[in-house]
């Protein structure tokens, strides 16, 4: 699921995807908005790419919202 979860981000690279959006395109349209998952599955992810995953540089939390990949130069 995170590998998914990141190829879905990078192909959204700088665009802040909302929960449903994400829930929807990993699980599929009939799927309810399980933030609590997703979000489980975030720290996974995070932990695997983050050189410091309680201060994320790749993946911005907009609370509320969903996430977003940042663009790094």
């Amino acid at each position: 699921m995170e590998y998914r979860i990141l190829c879905l981000l990078a192909k959204n690279t700088g665009k802040v995807l909302t929960h449903t959006f994400i829930t929807q395109n990993i699980y599929g349209r009939n799927w309810e908005n399980d933030i609590a998952s997703l979000r489980v599955f975030m720290t996974t992810l995070r932990k695997k790419i983050e050189p410091d995953p309680d201060s994320p540089k790749y993946i911005q939390t907009h609370i509320g919202i969903g996430y977003r990949m940042l663009k790094i130069d």
